[in-house]
């Protein structure tokens, strides 16, 4: 009933010109038949409150296998004037059918059997073989074209009915009637038909034909893929295999790394300890060797005070005895000036000496007392001379002492700045053990982070895998598709050498009718397109489709047509008419 129900409806098609609107009577037939064959088997319901089953639960379902659907899904649940979920259904048949979607559609729904399960009974149509008859007549329906207007149509509450009494007549829909073959009035239909079934035919092996590149082309880039994967597999194995042991070795050193590292930190904080200790006890013994220093020098700086005060005192009675000196050697030469005078005088006056004796005795006894007190002078300078050289012996010694306490400043400033230095490179050498342990420590996660990318690769490796082998199914299903279309189109082939017989007449006809189309060079001096005139350069060239005369710029376009085997020139609008048709056919 299902291949008389499509044949019929692509015979009417062809008769009414493909284009097919909701009141087309075998289109009604065709959706009802549809609906018996989705809705055959559905399984009951199990309880009282459980809805009852219908097929729009697998259609809804198809949007899992098939994400294209989605689109025709989404768009009848938005359609407004439809509430039930058989209408819904009815939409959704109608919507794949203007799409031309509704065999690949059905075939991809009836290949999930686990999911077909859960709606259908064992023994329901869509489970058995004949559903794949049925998915292979539904791809002649893509000749059809159809205009329904689905929002003006109540699909919630028609009532399929089928009329089999349009299916009660004699004979093939493709043979002709004995009686009247020859008749001229019944001949342009068959003709008509003919040709579209023929351009039909092409079409469909022209798709095949595409199909079978494509798929041989995807089975060719999944065997290369395969083995690039089972080459990166093997590759990433042996990366695994040598980052484990890269790991292992970097997690020896590690370990020996940390090992000695703190065996070195306990020595190196063993020495700060001891160099701390040193080093405060030095500085103490520093500090109070200072603080004695300090005082002796302070002692030495306030005993040179007091002697450089005693010597400036010494140096001033110096210069007074000096003083007194000089009066008592100018005393001493005016009297010895006198005494010459007076033994002169004496000389001179020898009356007057008993007066001038008695004045000379005591002039003698104070002249005694005199030099008695010259001698005392003398000798009290030369202790003032003798106590200057002791005060001045001192003042070297303690110059002396200066110095020498002023070189063990000195160098215990030194120790105390090597102690620093020391101390400085102890801290630096610290710092590039911490700087160390931080680098290394910084190694160690990066090489954490390596092993855990190694392990996000190896699972991203095992759902390679996994794809790969659904890939395989994959390509398995689809070579079993293209051998039962390489038997389709078998059959097709028988039918059209069939018919090759009678489009020979035909073709004569077209010859004929292109020589009246075809266009006169002499007639024609403009490109019927741009307008510019023909000369020696810019020749005249015929659009092998409208037969019209343009120039080289308006005609470099080459299409295949029906009338010739390769493809030839034709004009810009006839390419942009060709380019429409062809990608509506194919759509």
């Amino acid at each position: 009933m299902s291949k008389l129900c499509i044949k019929g409806l692509i015979e009417s098609a062809l008769e009414e010109g493909r284009s097919l609107d909701s009141d087309h009577q075998p289109l009604q037939q065709f959706f009802a038949l549809m609906e018996h064959v989705m809705g055959h088997g559905l399984k009951g319901k199990k309880s009282f409150l459980e809805k009852k089953k219908d097929f729009w639960g697998p259609l809804e379902a198809l949007d899992r296998i098939l994400p294209e659907a989605n689109e025709i899904t989404d768009s009848v649940k938005n359609l407004p004037g439809i509430k039930t979920n058989l209408g819904r259904g009815r939409a959704w048949l109608r919507l794949a059918l203007m799409q031309k979607k509704l065999a690949d559609y059905f075939k991809a729904l009836i290949e999930r059997k686990e999911m077909l399960g859960e709606y259908y009974d064992p023994n329901a149509l869509m489970m058995e073989e004949e559903a794949a008859v049925i998915a292979g007549l539904l791809v002649g329906l893509n000749c059809i074209d159809c205009n329904l207007f689905i929002k003006e149509d109540d699909l919630d509450n028609q009532i399929p009915v089928i009329d089999f009494s349009m299916y009660f007549k004699e004979g093939n829909y493709l043979e002709k009637p004995n009686g009247s073959a020859g008749d001229a009035g019944a001949s342009g239909p068959n003709l008509t038909a003919l040709l579209d079934q023929k351009n039909y035919v092409e079409e469909l092996n022209r798709h095949l034909n595409t199909t079978v590149t494509t798929l041989q082309g995807r089975v060719r880039d999944l065997e290369g893929a395969n083995g690039t994967m089972k080459e990166e597999l093997a590759v990433s194995k042996n990366d695994i295999i040598a980052l484990q042991a890269i790991n292992e070795k970097l997690k020896k050193d590690n370990d020996s790394l940390r090992s000695d590292l703190q065996k070195k930190l306990e020595i190196a904080r063993a020495d700060i300890d001891v160099e701390r200790e040193t080093y405060q006890t030095s500085r103490q013994g520093l500090n109070e060797l200072y603080e004695e220093s300090r005082k002796r020098l302070d002692q030495e700086t306030n005993i040179r005070l007091d002697v450089e005060k005693e010597l400036e005192l010494q140096i001033s009675m110096k210069q007074e005895m000096e003083v007194a000196m000089r009066l008592l050697e100018k005393d001493i030469h005016e009297k010895q000036d006198t005494v010459v005078s007076l033994r002169k005088q004496l000389e001179d006056i020898k009356t007057i000496n008993i007066e001038l004796y008695n004045k000379m005795q005591q002039f003698d006894g104070s002249l005694k007392y005199k030099t008695e007190l010259v001698s005392k002078l003398e000798e009290k300078t030369k202790q003032m001379v003798a106590t200057l050289k002791e005060m001045e012996e001192k003042l070297k010694q303690t110059e002396k002492d200066k110095v020498v306490a002023e070189e063990t400043s000195r160098k215990l400033g030194q120790l105390i700045a090597e102690k620093d230095a020391k101390r400085a490179a102890v801290e630096t050498d610290l710092k590039i053990e911490k700087e160390w342990r931080s680098t290394l420590q910084g190694d160690l996660t990066h090489t954490r982070d390596k092993l855990t990318l190694l392990e996000t690769e190896l699972q991203q490796m095992a759902e390679l895998k996994r794809e790969f082998i659904r890939l395989d199914e994959e390509h398995r299903k689809l070579q079993q598709t293209c051998e039962d279309q390489e038997l389709t189109l078998s059959d097709m082939g028988n039918k059209l050498s069939e018919s090759r017989l009678k489009m020979d007449d035909m073709v004569e006809q077209q010859q004929y009718m292109r020589e009246k189309v075809w266009t006169d060079d002499k007639e024609v001096i403009n490109c019927k397109n741009c307008q510019k005139l023909f000369s020696v350069a810019r020749r005249k060239h015929h659009c092998r489709h409208c037969g019209e005369i343009f120039c080289n710029d308006c005609s470099d376009n080459k299409m295949a047509l029906a009338s010739s085997a390769k493809p030839v020139r034709v004009c810009d609008n006839c390419h942009t008419i060709l380019l429409q048709r062809f990608s509506a056919s194919k759509s």
